[in-house]
Formats: C-alpha cells, structure tokens, sequence
C-alpha cells in the first residue's frame, strides 16, 4: 500500500518547544524557510494546526511563493467564518496555488470555541458542522441558491453579485478541485463517527499502537460502508530517526532529561478522569501505572518506560506528555529500519497519511526525508528528488 507523508507547519518551533528554554522565536522568514525545505524534499505537504496564535489560513497563503508542490492542511473550526466567505477565500486560494488546499475539519475544543463566541453543546457541534461544510461545498462548487438548514441559513446570491463598478459582470471565481476542497477531520465519540462518515474525505485519528488503530480504522470503514461511503485514513506521529535504534533512544532520553517534572503532571492531569488527581488515579495498565507511580515520586520514567511497543513511544513533545494513553504527542523512534517498519505496519492496518513532525522542524524534515524516504513506499503524485545520501541508502535506485 503506498503512503502520503506530511510534515508540520506552524509555531513553535525548537530543539524542546514545549519547555521555555528549548522554544525558538519562530517568525515569518523561519516559516517561509521550513516551508520550502518541505517543497523541496518532496514531502505531500503540511498540517498548520489550529488554535489562538497564527492564523492558519494567512499563513498557507504567505507561503504559496516560496513552493510549488505541497499541499496545506489548514485546520479550521467551522463557525469562525461565514461558509461562503470561506468560500471564497478558497477559491482564492485554490486559484493562486494551483489547488493546494486542504481543509482540517476541527470541530472539538471546549476551551477554544468559546472564546470565539461558537457555543454549541458537544454533539450539536457535530450538527452545525456538516451543515456549514455542506454549505460551503456548495458554495465553493458554484451553487449560489442558498441554503436553509437548522444552523446555516443563506439568501441566494443576488443577479448582480459580482457586478463591477462599470456594470460590468464580473465571472465567478470557477472551482479548481472539481470536487471541492478535500475535507479531512476526526472524531471519536458515537456523534464525532456520524459526522466523519457522512462528511470526510479522510479520517484523522491520533496515533496507537498499529493494531488498535487498524481496528478504529476498520469501525470507522464499516460505519461508511452502511451509508455506501468509503474513506481513506490518517495519522499524527512526532518521529526520533537516527542512523542507529541507539542513537534515537539517546536522544529520546536527552528530550526526558530536558522536560520539567511539571509538564508531565500537567500533561497526566488533562489525561485521567474529571474528579481525579495524580495521587487517587491508578491504571490498570501495569506499565501505565509503574510511570505515573514516577511521576508521583517526583522523577520522569526513563526513556524505555515509555515505549508501548516496539519502537512506539509516548514520551514528552509540544503536544502533550501522554503517559496515560497515546494521543498527539505519540512518537516513533528509532532507526530508519525500524521508522519504516512500523509505519509498514501502519499502512497494512489501514492507514494511507502520516502527518510527522520533529524538532527542529527544518533539521528533522531533512533527517528524516533522507533516512527513512528511501525505504518506504511513497505516492506524492510527483517524483521525489533523490539527495546524494538517500542514493546511497537506496543503492543508487530512484
């Protein structure tokens, strides 16, 4: 099964970010700067995730120039904007990039929606959403009579709408991707699953062990055969890739030795059971609770501790300190050898999309393109240039 590889597009950026010390200053020309080495190296393309800090669709426009090839992933929560301003804003973008776009449909955060003045309970969320993507498919793929939906309600574009200031008729901005920008998000609960199969083009899920995620996959794929929808399937990994499985777990405990026994508390916390603390929570994972039994001393487990199988890794990273169950920090380490064979594994269970990162995000995106890129079995859609060290790895073969 081939794969599509993405990389990670957005601020922070450091050797540690999720600590102070080891968090850059990440400004523009060092965006520009990683989205080019993304271009360059032949990755699909980026996430730019979503949140309070850079507006993620400000940036994928911002870097349209200094690339050709990428596609961007830009996360969106459905709500902040108008439908068919969104609309329009990716038929711009569409048309300026070459259709490079791609939409992240977030629909889940209690603590930033609000704040956004989006106040919908959790499965009306679900509600709203396929409303508002439905409108702007609509909208994107040229209908222009409305919509009349519980949530979303839009009068019919007026005959003079796009009319110049002369009286001349202005042409409608025409579709670049025939069938709209291609959709990908998540959702877990029984209301998030509904929502995914009915809408997604590709279904997102934080990363597992191979064969619980393969099994998620296969819920969520039966759940789209009953409607007659078939999905494809991603995937969020952090990767530590050096030449040796030593080198990597090396490094792996230099991230540890680097993480404040504060964030990994922190991180627990958001992870157990509302009404329970470190010290009441116990798990029924032996291994699981050998670590928070750690952390409740007031030291971090070692690097090995926290490897739930082979290679699978659920240390530190901006994403959360996920010790009591894989979520978005989840990580591969390893060799090369040993990178390429668990994401094998993972396409075997389903998975078609990897969205990585590593920190430094430069440094990490060359390490790894040059490492494992070799080894894997990849379609870009385009061919993917071949630097002098992953000729050697790959015996001179493109």
């Amino acid at each position: 099964m081939s794969i599509k590889i993405l990389w990670y597009l957005t601020a922070p950026d450091g050797p540690f970010p999720w600590e102070p010390e080891g968090r850059w200053n990440t400004d523009f020309r060092h965006l520009q700067q990683l989205a080019a080495t993304i271009d360059r190296l032949g990755y699909y393309g980026a996430l730019l995730g979503t949140g309070l800090s850079d507006d993620v669709l400000t940036v994928s426009s911002a870097m349209f120039g200094v690339t050709k090839r990428m596609r961007f992933l830009a996360a969106i929560h459905p709500g902040l904007l108008s439908p068919v301003k969104l609309a329009q804003i990716a038929l711009t973008q569409d048309r300026l990039s070459g259709g490079r776009m791609l939409y992240n449909v977030v629909n889940g955060n209690d603590l930033i929606l609000p704040a956004f003045g989006v106040n919908y309970e959790h499965d009306e969320r679900y509600d709203f959403s396929f409303e508002y993507w439905d409108a702007f498919r609509r909208f994107y793929t040229g209908q222009r009579d409305g919509y009349d939906g519980r949530f979303i309600k839009l009068a019919p574009a007026p005959a003079e709408y796009g009319l110049g200031r002369r009286g001349a008729k202005e042409p409608p901005l025409q579709p670049v991707q025939p069938g709209g920008v291609p959709l990908w998000g998540a959702g877990t609960s029984p209301a998030g699953v509904a929502h995914s199969v009915k809408l997604l083009d590709t279904y997102l899920s934080f990363a597992d062990t191979p064969p619980r995620l393969g099994d998620k996959f296969r819920a969520v794929g039966a759940e789209a055969a009953r409607i007659g929808r078939r999905l494809d399937y991603g995937t969020r990994l952090q990767i530590i890739v050096r030449e040796t499985e030593e080198e990597a777990w090396d490094y792996a405990q230099w991230l540890l030795d680097h993480t404040h026994i504060d964030y990994a508390r922190q991180s627990i916390e958001m992870q157990i059971p509302r009404g329970e603390t470190i010290e009441s929570y116990h798990s029924p994972d032996p291994q699981v609770e050998a670590n928070l039994a750690a952390v409740r001393a007031g030291r971090l487990p070692r690097a090995r501790d926290l490897e739930i199988y082979p290679n699978v890794w659920v240390g530190p990273s901006l994403f959360g300190f996920n010790i009591v169950s894989p979520l978005a920090g989840t990580a591969l380490v390893g060799s090369a050898e040993n990178v390429a064979a668990r994401l094998t594994e993972y396409a075997a269970q389903g998975t078609g999309a990897f969205i990585l990162s590593g920190y430094p995000l430069i440094s990490e995106a060359q390490r790894f393109a040059d490492l494992v890129f070799p080894l894997l079995d990849i379609d870009h859609g385009f061919d993917l240039p071949v630097s002098g060290s992953r000729l050697r790895r790959a015996g001179g073969r493109r």
